[in-house]
């Protein structure tokens, strides 16, 4: 392909992909080392780009109407973009290139909108790549003549981390929570299926608390602040909610700063295990070896029943695969990752 000057790139719209698209991305900026790259993100995970290095410009996009979305392509215009990924799979993602006079547009053929592409690329059928979703997005790139292989174990990474650590434990020293902190993620936006349960988040924190002499950091949305609540409640050690109180950067820079971290599958598990942190996830609905942390600082608890993974959004039974969770899996987990 002719070597473009000026990319932009369609972000996904949600935390857990954004994440595990970095390597695509990563391997984006290694493959055109002297490109432009422009990230269209919506406002909620645009921050998830902001300290690294693929990353040369950050476009809000937040258009909700018609006639604003036909703003943002004349806006985007006056970029002169030789080149458009897009990452996020919606009609509307080709359609804002297209109106943005964008001439290279590549993108999986997806969603009805392979006649806005100029580079309509074909889905990967199950079992064409390796399972695990970074690489779907690595795959476009392949696919795209971008990359000449996929890469055979490619660790999803946030480059900016250190400086994200050092800003987060910052923040915990004002707090007066010390600098040996477990962060916890009782929360899960999918459903409750993949929720475990609240009192064993609490009584696995607090055996790694007492093993670290660590403070505890609960994390969650502002919807979720009763139920990360009740979790604070029975901590014993020195302990913050922080659910609804943190945006994405500032979430990013105290989970960076976290010993370790336990959490359910969810965006906090993608970003903390992106982060390097240590990172014990609990799964049971969903797959692991798809949405899996990845790397040797991350460890996946599950029980292995007989209906999980179902991909559910509520249990439709009992929830076994989470209720045969025990807290001292976790623990033990979490300790094993810290030796």
């Amino acid at each position: 392909m002719v070597v473009p000057d000026k990319i932009l790139v369609r972000a996904t719209n949600w935390v857990g992909d954004a994440v595990m698209s970095l390597p695509a991305l990563r391997a984006l900026r290694q493959r055109f080392p002297q490109a432009r790259i422009s990230i269209l993100a919506k406002p909620w995970v645009a921050d998830l780009y902001r300290r690294e290095h693929f990353c040369d410009e950050l476009i809000p996009y937040t258009a909700r109407t018609l006639g604003e979305k036909w703003a943002g392509a004349r806006e985007l215009r006056r970029g002169h973009f030789d080149t458009a990924i897009l990452l996020q799979n919606a009609f509307e993602a080709a359609a804002i290139a297209y109106l943005a006079g964008i001439p290279e547009r590549i993108g999986y053929a997806r969603d009805g909108r392979t006649f806005l592409l100029t580079r309509a690329i074909p889905v990967p059928r199950p079992g064409e790549i390796p399972r695990h979703e970074s690489f779907y997005y690595l795959e476009l790139l392949r696919r795209a003549g971008i990359l000449d292989d996929l890469p055979a174990n490619e660790l999803v990474r946030l480059e900016g981390a250190p400086a994200a650590r050092s800003a987060g434990l910052e923040r915990f020293r004002q707090l007066g929570l010390g600098e040996v902190i477990i962060g916890v993620s009782p929360g899960a936006a999918y459903g409750t299926a993949k929720r475990w349960l609240p009192e064993r988040f609490a009584e696995s924190a607090n055996q790694v608390a007492s093993e670290l002499g660590a403070a505890v950091a609960i994390f969650g949305s502002k919807d979720e602040r009763d139920l990360c609540e009740s979790v604070a409640a029975s901590i014993s050690v020195p302990a913050k909610n922080f659910a609804g109180e943190t945006s994405l950067a500032e979430f990013i820079d105290l989970a960076a700063a976290c010993r370790v971290y336990l959490t359910n599958d969810s965006g906090a598990m993608h970003i903390a295990s992106a982060l390097g942190v240590p990172t014990v996830a609990v799964f049971g609905a969903t797959d692991d070896q798809a949405t899996g942390p990845t790397g040797p600082l991350a460890k996946v608890v599950r029980e292995a029943v007989e209906c999980s993974p179902c991909l559910k959004r509520e249990c439709p039974i009992d929830h076994r695969c989470m209720t045969r969770v025990s807290a001292s899996r976790v623990a033990e987990a979490a300790l094993e990752l810290l030796k």
